[in-house]
């Protein structure tokens, strides 16, 4: 990297002193580093994807409940995948769904218990990667405490998803049954002032979701007006992710290899892009000027100046014959080489 040859500072540095934002980014992302948030990303998407397993059993259940007593709906929905699912998968989707029914008390059962424990593991790991992005020491605590610490997080995030996610599906709604009610459901201007409406209201819901998550749930809560910039930007970077994780998973959803693999494939990068942009924010967050606290550096404790005097011992008889006896010996080795040399 050249440095100036007056100054004596590099291209970036000079950018940096010079670009209070771009210094902001820089901070950002040695904090992200050292404070291993590729790792916890690793975590993250690890149990992210682990819980979708009993998620999916769990939804299975229901269905199964729903089908048991609703036999043209069955076939209908056996009919539908049929039609949609390649050829080679519609047979293990048709058992699937007659294993839902027939199973359906036991799975639900087993997805609550492995969704109970999957989805802890996830919250235990999402708030220790943002309390460590946030700079926080990590502390010990008890263990049934902090499980349920942990459990009490996962339902407070729940319940800001639903509702979040409901006032958007609702004002979403609402918008176009308007615009069908004054008959301008089909003109184009009308769709497009509907997609902005809808749009915003996505990433307001966005914008809940992300502040709870950067502001409450580090073991230590921070205030929420330090985390209103990071959660708009994580609100906004959601969506662009959403989109481009749309197109990847039609692109590799083209043959039934796609069809049974993408999916997997498609959730577990989504899912890492996700953990480490939500990461990333928060150590922005964390590192801009306003948030940043410097840390109290205690004095080193008074020095203590202790002399150490130490007195030669006296040789003891056996240690002084001995000392005589070499003494004895080299002077009869030197006095015989010197008569030699005479």
């Amino acid at each position: 990297m050249v440095a100036d040859e007056k100054s004596g500072e590099t291209k970036v540095e000079r950018l940096r002193r010079t670009k209070p934002g771009i210094d902001h980014l820089f901070r950002a992302n040695e904090a992200f580093t050292e404070r291993y948030g590729n790792h916890f990303a690793a975590s993250i998407t690890y149990f992210s994807v682990l819980s979708l397993f009993p998620l999916l059993l769990i939804s299975f259940a229901l269905l199964g409940f729903v089908l048991a007593g609703q036999p043209d709906l069955l076939k209908s929905l056996q009919e539908g995948i049929t039609s949609a699912a390649p050829e080679n998968l519609r047979g293990l989707l048709t058992d699937l769904v007659n294993t839902a029914i027939e199973e359906r008390g036991r799975v639900g059962l087993i997805g609550l218990l492995a969704a109970a424990y999957t989805g802890l593991g996830w919250m235990s790991n999402l708030r220790d990667a943002l309390t460590a992005q946030w700079g926080q020491k990590h502390e010990e605590r008890p263990f049934f405490k902090g499980m349920g610490l942990d459990l009490l997080a996962l339902l407070g995030l729940g319940l800001a998803m639903v509702l979040s996610f409901g006032l958007s599906a609702v004002g979403s709604g609402l918008a176009g049954w308007l615009l069908d009610l004054v008959g301008l459901g089909d003109v184009g201007w009308a769709r497009v002032v509907l997609f902005c409406i809808t749009t915003a209201l996505a990433l307001g819901a966005n914008w809940l979701i992300f502040l709870w998550v950067i502001a409450r749930l580090p073991r230590k809560p921070v205030s929420v007006k330090s985390a209103v910039k990071g959660a708009l930007a994580a609100a906004v970077g959601f969506e662009l992710l959403k989109t481009i994780g749309t197109i990847y998973l039609n692109s590799v959803l083209g043959g039934p290899l796609g069809s049974l693999v993408g999916p997997i494939v498609g959730l577990l990068v989504f899912a890492n892009l996700v953990s480490r942009f939500l990461l990333y924010v928060t150590a922005w967050t964390a590192t801009a000027a306003e948030n940043v606290v410097e840390e109290d550096v205690e004095a080193p404790p008074p020095a203590v100046i202790k002399p150490v005097v130490t007195v030669g011992g006296r040789p003891n008889a056996r240690q002084a014959a001995g000392l005589l006896g070499v003494g004895a010996v080299v002077g009869l080795v030197v006095g015989k080489r010197r008569r030699s040399v005479e």
